[in-house]
């Protein structure tokens, strides 16, 4: 909060010290940012212009997960590090340590944009963020939910809905995936379950945010829907102010836009060093002299056109994408077996799953998974041995061409 309010030109020099201090650091304990900083002739302690970044080769995810343990720093934490990994939206899970700091400034850094819009750390909530229906689990999630004050649905049935409805009218605000806020808000009109419902904030993250759904978003919940962008690797890049504009969360990265992409460079990221990476997203800057209503001088970014958020269409029902996220993550947990994956669908109520392992003894363990989430709505196909990106542009884990 301290840094809330700072001037451009305070924010800038923080920014840029915080990031020479993150290239020092990855120049002694990361022996892949020795190398690359050897091979280019690049020297930290020389580093006073955020436009020397450009010097740095652009870091791809594959090259986090091919390189990870040379990218992690060779540096005594205290064994205060977080497992993280990613959500494998992109068809691979990057796995990686996150040190208390940047763990902790990360959280900060979100519970500010909450703060715009009157929400405390404890606020109740609802949270749509998928669901694993194996019984066990469930009771799992639902202890750790109660004492995050937080609720949420496992289904889209009717009596789940409107239990979840009836506890939004106690809560401050809704949160996760766009697609489906947007979903479960349909749902809540069509029962005519939203005449009391006034959160203080619906955030959507880690999908597109599409203007089309926040007529349904309002009628349901008496907000908009605004938006949180960032990633696992990079952290909070960007949090949406009470006046629509996504400000640029400076304290935690530093951001550059090549060709429309953006370029992101977490300068919390200690443990596993994210310098230069391409996320996949493309985005669009305001004008840097550019001031929003709120006061706030943190740079603006004006539209996140990569993060898409699609259904995927059964013969009866509609199931968020992310559902692929969880049939593959149970793979994953249950029998340590990890599988890249790309799922396509053409024609409503048929799936095709491709798998990058050429394993076929894999296909029983993918069968239950399917079944579990899909039940016998979908007719699925499954090949195995298959090229998932050829392009250099963001690869998905769900490609579809049904509206």
């Amino acid at each position: 909060m301290e840094t809330d309010h700072w001037d451009s030109g305070r924010l800038n020099q923080y920014q840029l010290q915080q990031c020479k201090e993150l290239l020092i650091f990855a120049s002694k304990h990361s022996p892949y940012y020795q190398e690359v900083f050897a091979n280019i002739g690049f020297r930290p302690e020389d580093f006073d212009s955020l436009d020397q970044l450009k010097q740095i080769p652009i870091l791809e995810k594959k090259t986090l997960i091919t390189e990870n343990s040379k990218i992690h720093t060779k540096f005594d934490f205290g064994g205060k590090l977080q497992e993280c990994s990613t959500s494998g939206t992109s068809g691979s899970v990057l796995r990686f340590g996150r040190n208390e700091e940047w763990d902790s400034k990360n959280r900060a850094a979100q519970l500010r944009g909450y703060a715009w819009h009157g929400i405390k750390p404890w606020s109740k909530n609802g949270y749509l963020w998928g669901y694993n229906i194996e019984k066990g689990k469930r009771t799992k999630v639902k202890l750790i939910d109660f004492v995050l004050n937080r609720f949420r649905i496992f289904t889209y049935e009717e009596s789940e809905i409107r239990s979840f409805a009836k506890k939004l009218k106690h809560a401050k605000f809704l949160e996760g995936y766009s697609s489906m806020i947007y979903e479960v808000a349909k749902r809540v009109n069509e029962l005519d379950l939203g005449k009391d419902i006034k959160l203080l904030m619906v955030k959507g993250t880690s999908e597109k945010i599409y203007e089309s759904y926040q007529s349904e978003v309002i009628k349901a919940f008496g907000k908009r829907m605004i938006s949180e962008y960032g990633a696992a690797e990079t952290g909070i890049i960007a949090f949406e102010c009470p006046h629509g504009q996504m400000h640029i969360n400076t304290e935690g990265v530093v951001v550059e836009v090549e060709d429309g992409e953006i370029v992101v460079t977490n300068i919390l990221s200690y443990s596993f060093p994210i310098i230069r990476y391409r996320l996949g997203d493309g985005i669009t800057l305001a004008p840097a002299d550019y001031q929003c209503l709120c006061g706030r001088q943190h740079p603006v970014i004006t539209d996140v056109q990569g993060r898409i958020g699609k259904l995927i269409q059964g013969r009866s029902g509609t199931y968020p994408s992310l559902t692929l996220y969880y049939i593959f993550k149970n793979i994953d947990q249950n029998h340590g077996i990890e599988l890249n994956y790309q799922a396509h669908q053409t024609e409503k109520g048929k799936l095709l799953f491709k798998i990058e392992q050429e394993d076929e003894g894999h296909k029983a363990l993918i069968d239950v998974e399917v079944v579990k989430y899909f039940g016998y709505d979908i007719e699925y196909q499954i090949v195995f041995g298959q090229t998932l990106h050829t392009m250099n542009g963001k690869l998905k884990d769900f490609v579809t061409t049904v509206d």
